[in-house]
């Protein structure tokens, strides 16, 4: 990063006048970037381009009041920001937008998102921090609109745990808290809620948080007539605006072509941000777009004559160009030797980059080719291996999915033939898949020895005379050991601090531990989550309450998009160890099932889901994961908090291990499968199956995902021959899911002599009171009849049939 120009105070004329013309370079690159990378997508060398043209002065400004240490949650518009801050090159701008899967070539993203999405690296090669305050730091970009903004506001709540809570190591994560979290963000999406969400919730938590407003007018192709009240957000937001009475925002607004301004705009907002933990809007108008929103269409097609002419007459660049020879720090001849030198520097960049892409498929393209040469003169069908050797040398550029095409279809022309030949082509496309596979298909989760399904299980021990304790008790005092050793942890939800949560799982907590580790949040699912992301991408350890199961929906975008993401879209160079804490199962009435597990499964992929059946397995999964890498939701039985358990001696020390099931009843007769609330159902059904001669095995999932890693539920079923899966989800949800593993990942049918079978709930969302649980989810009696009819079914004449 360049040095930052003190506008308001002296500094030498040429001093100003390198670091000005530094600036222009910078744009002038990142503009001529944009313009070949649409070339690039036109040409069909990549699929698709989203680029940063027509914001590059505003970003220089704000690149120069961004220090190291801070963070960055920002716009697919960042480009030229990510440029004056050394962190990224027009090198990385090609890889990315040729999705190049060599990480040290494309560091954003190893070619798994789109150009434009920028990151930087906060864990090293082997997994561990690396110090944060030494660097410039970026957090993962994603592409839904808006949905930068949650995370951003946990960026920022950590300089204000660092400056304000004792005890934390802060060596790698903080300076007392003098980071500054800078979010960017189109017009358009102002109108998302998660903004307006995200703006109410800084407001109210006083955080050290700069928002940039990069405004065009435009959202693709609607106007902000239709966006904006007003047409004007900033006008909009002054009810935001602090006074000496209230506490709130700073709010700036500054044109996006005024150099001079806009560097002094972000040093006043950054500095206030710093010193004050204020957070800053600042809303930068009269933007440009000179390319439209994207290479998938041409804003010619939607903007008037008129408007066109304004943006080109306003191009920030053009402006900054007017300046620079008007304020006699260049000629315009320096200028046009900067502009072309930078053009010229853009164009070998691109070349380079494009031959660096192609040299490794280059080379399997080769070994493919010399494989089927060799295959062609030995193989009966040699015409055929002919004609797809022909057809793969014709390919001017190929790409992987064309060598590996060409190689998979060759083989079918060999099935029936022996030679060595063929096993080297076999061999072959075996060794490019281990190989390429995990090039898109790694780090899901953690890859190194603190991955959440490594930590290792610490089972419960007691006391001999332990005393019976109602299960909240349990989950309470294995929070205060968790806070009282570990000073990074904390915990905000709705109800989560005054009053303990509303089961009172954290009971006295913040009286002893603060408001800021145990901490009351708004009714604002989507931003707890996002303070839990943030805060978590800077080294703390936050759990994130949300109060009920069926609220995580309002948040689901949020975990599904860029939690569950985060690890694998950074290819392991970012973690997110957000513990997400709510309760459910059983529950009674439309908008408070407990059971959307399904969509979650599916939604949350990236994201450990436990599934504890009661406080004591709960506590553990909260010590194990507090060990580990991973995301993750705990959903705690609503109907387990009052119900009586032993208490443990090593709370706080205990470990639940995570894709491990429980046998927690051993039989002979059928494998019943099943979780939380629902499996206490089973244990009582198991007793009263006894009577008819029925001797049923119970399995306790304990983790729906990762599932049953060591493949345990196939083994009982190798033991017993039946099997049954018992959930309260919809039809067709985590049944399926828990099926689909046992059947297809287990291969559990070879031992099957019945179909297995799946119990769920009903279709329909479950009615409210005792008789509409009865008639929704599966009842004891339902469980009965549907173990004893598959019984039924293989022996009708010791089981005859119940009705």
């Amino acid at each position: 990063m360049q040095t930052i120009p003190d506008l308001q105070n002296n500094i030498s004329f040429d001093d100003f006048k390198i670091e000005v013309l530094a600036d222009y370079k910078i744009a002038v690159e990142s503009r001529e970037c944009s313009l070949l990378g649409r070339r690039e997508v036109l040409t069909g060398k990549a699929k698709f381009g989203i680029f940063g043209d027509g914001k590059e002065v505003p970003q220089l400004a704000m690149a120069k009041a961004f220090q190291k240490g801070d963070w960055r949650s920002g716009y697919y518009r960042d480009q030229t920001f990510m440029m004056a801050i050394g962190e990224f090159t027009k090198e990385h701008f090609f890889a990315g937008l040729y999705a190049d899967t060599d990480i040290k070539n494309e560091p954003m993203s190893a070619g798994r998102q789109m150009g434009g999405h920028f990151v930087t690296h906060s864990l090293d090669d082997n997994g561990n921090w690396k110090n944060l305050t030494k660097q410039y730091n970026s957090s993962a970009d994603i592409s839904p609109t808006a949905a930068q903004m949650p995370r951003l506001l946990g960026l920022a709540q950590a300089s204000k745990i660092f400056r304000n809570v004792d005890g934390i190591n802060k060596s790698k994560f903080s300076n007392n808290g003098n980071e500054v979290a800078w979010g960017t963000i189109g017009n358009a999406s102002t109108s998302e809620g998660l903004f307006f969400e995200t703006v109410n919730a800084a407001g109210v938590l006083q955080v050290p948080m700069v928002i940039s407003i990069w405004d065009d007018e435009y959202g693709i192709s609607v106007h902000a007539k239709h966006q904006t009240t007003k047409e004007n957000i900033s006008e909009i937001l002054k009810g935001f605006q602090r006074d000496k009475n209230h506490k709130g925002y700073e709010i700036f607004r500054v044109k996006g072509w005024d150099y001079a301004n806009l560097v002094e705009t972000y040093q006043e907002a950054g500095a206030i941000a710093r010193e004050e933990h204020v957070p800053v809007i600042i809303h930068v108008t009269e933007l440009t777009q000179p390319q439209g929103h994207s290479t998938s269409g041409s804003h010619e097609r939607y903007k008037s004559p008129e408007r066109l002419t304004w943006e080109k007459e306003h191009d920030c660049i053009l402006k900054m160009r007017e300046w620079i020879i008007e304020s006699g720090i260049a000629t315009e001849e320096d200028l046009v030797k900067i502009e072309r030198n930078a053009k010229r520097e853009v164009r070998e960049a691109k070349k380079n980059t494009w031959n660096t892409f192609l040299q490794p498929i280059a080379k399997e393209r080769i070994e493919l080719i010399s494989i089927l040469k060799s295959i062609e003169t030995k193989s009966t069908n040699g015409v055929f291996i002919g004609k797809l050797k022909n057809s793969l040398e014709a390919i001017d550029e190929p790409t992987r999915k064309d060598i590996l095409s060409h190689g998979r279809k060759a083989l079918r022309y060999v099935l029936n033939e022996t030679f060595d030949e063929k096993t080297k082509l076999q061999l072959w496309i075996n060794q490019i898949f281990e190989n390429v596979q995990p090039k898109f298909s790694s780090h899901l989760f953690s890859e190194t020895e603190r991955a959440n399904s490594r930590i290792k299980e610490i089972k419960p021990t007691y006391n001999e005379d332990a005393e019976l304790v109602d299960g909240r008790i349990i989950l309470r005092d294995n929070f205060d050991a968790i806070f009282s050793n570990i000073p990074e942890a904390l915990v905000f939800g709705e109800d989560s601090g005054n009053i303990g949560d509303v089961n009172q799982g954290l009971e006295g907590l913040q009286e002893k531990y603060g408001e800021l580790r145990i901490a009351d949040a708004g009714i604002r699912e989507a931003t707890i989550i996002g303070q839990g992301i943030g805060m978590s991408l800077r080294g703390l350890r936050p759990i994130a309450e949300i109060q009920y199961l069926d609220y995580i929906l309002y948040a689901i975008q949020i975990i599904s998009d860029d939690l569950a993401t985060t690890h694998y879209r950074t290819v392991g160079k970012q973690k997110a160890p957000l513990i997400i804490r709510t309760r459910g199962h059983r529950l009674e009435g439309i908008w408070h099932s407990g059971s959307p597990m399904g969509g979650i499964l599916h939604l949350t992929r990236g994201v450990n889901v436990l599934v504890p059946r009661n406080m004591t397995k709960a506590a553990g999964f909260y010590n194990t994961l507090m060990q580990g890498n991973d995301p993750a939701i705990i959903i705690e039985c609503l109907n387990g908090y009052r119900l009586k358990e032993k208490m443990p001696n090593n709370l706080g020390a205990l470990k639940t291990p995570i894709g491990v099931v429980e046998t927690v009843r051993e039989g002979k007769d059928i494998t019943v499968v099943s979780y939380g609330s629902t499996l206490r159902i089973v244990e009582q059904v198991a007793k009263e199956l006894i009577a008819v001669g029925i001797n049923i095995e119970i399995i306790d999932v304990q983790s729906l995902f990762p599932f049953d890693l060591n493949h345990d539920i196939v083994k009982s079923v190798e033991k017993t021959n039946r099997l049954i899966i018992v959930d309260e989800d919809v039809p067709g949800g985590a049944s399926a899911y828990i099926l689909n593993e046992v059947l297809n990942v287990q291969n559990a049918y070879q031992f099957l002599d019945s179909a297995p079978k799946t119990l769920s709930a009903k279709e329909h969302r479950p009615a409210y009171g005792n008789d509409g649980d009865y008639f929704s989810k599966p009842s004891a009696e339902d469980i009965f009849e549907a173990i004893y009819n598959i019984m039924h079914e293989s022996n009708p004449n010791n089981y005859p049939k119940l009705r």
